[in-house]
């Protein structure tokens, strides 16, 4: 039986211009089919933003590569950041990308970390319009093949779902740090396209199309499903405002983990607590012999 996470809602931070919407409420009046197509490309078209001011000193200090995915023959760009023996990657979340996990990374670098991090395809710095978790995962086995194993896999929102699949998948790291990730895809999926102000079937029909064209139930990619097979520790670290991800998901994430931990935060949303002082410290110190 399929696992239910609970009945919060995934919340988009992100005000989605009316235009946008009516487009959706027309096409859905027209056919399913169409608003559910609409909204399959809106679903997988990250924004680009400019480079915050708080990023810029990892930007200039790293070492940037853009290297060819294989099999998905998409553009990663992948920063090195440090000089130290032990290792990191850091991966971003839905429209992030490399240094935006740049507090995590700088305390790293001190504390005698290389990091490893990158824009996913069609993210940052790298060329293309549209991706999904299964090219993220994608990238980070190729990242692990080409510059692993891993002292800390490190990954926010969509990026900590990735790193649990991804270490479901092989990749190699001694711990692992999950911060405001989902978990079940079709109720990201059905939220999503509530925001839009369409119908839950179109939400139910855009799950299925994915399926169809990854040849699988893309329920499996769920963070909590993946959380079973992954036997290393995990830190969970989740805060009570969160406005994209209700803090349920970490929940039930830690409930199928082997070694799983769960930090709650309070005030610091889904975005500030990727810059939060306890949080890191946290992070450094956890599972250390």
């Amino acid at each position: 039986m399929e696992d239910k996470a609970n009945k919060e809602q995934y919340r988009q931070s992100v005000e989605i211009p009316s235009s946008i919407k009516y487009t959706g409420k027309f096409l859905q009046s027209m056919s399913p089919a169409l608003a559910t197509k609409f909204a399959t490309r809106l679903f997988t078209t990250p924004l680009k933003y400019k480079l915050p001011k708080r990023e810029q000193h990892m930007d200039e200090e790293s070492t940037q590569t853009r290297e060819t995915v294989p099999g998905l023959q998409k553009e990663i760009v992948v920063y090195t950041y440090g000089k130290g023996a032990k290792k990191a990657l850091l991966v971003h979340g839905w429209s992030g990308r490399g240094t935006q996990l740049v507090k995590i990374a700088d305390t790293l670098v001190r504390q005698g970390y290389t990091t490893i991090s990158f824009d996913a395809p069609a993210h940052g710095k790298a060329a293309g319009k549209t991706s999904n978790m299964s090219e993220f995962i994608d990238a980070v086995l190729f990242l692990e093949e080409k510059y692993g194993p891993f002292d800390i896999a490190i990954g926010h929102s969509l990026g900590g779902m990735t790193v649990l699949n991804a270490l479901k998948r092989g990749l190699q790291a001694r711990k692992a740090v999950i911060i405001g990730a989902g978990d079940m895809v079709s109720d990201i999926a059905v939220d999503f396209v509530k925001t839009l102000g369409l119908k839950p079937e179109i939400g139910h029909n855009l799950k299925t199309s994915f399926d169809q064209r990854v040849g699988f139930d893309i329920n499996q990619l769920s963070a909590s499903i993946a959380a079973r097979d992954v036997h290393i520790p995990v830190l969970v670290i989740h805060d009570k405002e969160d406005k994209d991800v209700p803090l349920s998901a970490a929940k039930h994430i830690v409930q199928h983990l082997n070694k799983g931990e769960l930090m709650i935060t309070e005030g610091l949303g889904h975005r500030k607590i990727l810059g939060d002082t306890r949080v890191i410290e946290k992070i450094i110190n956890f599972n250390e012999i």
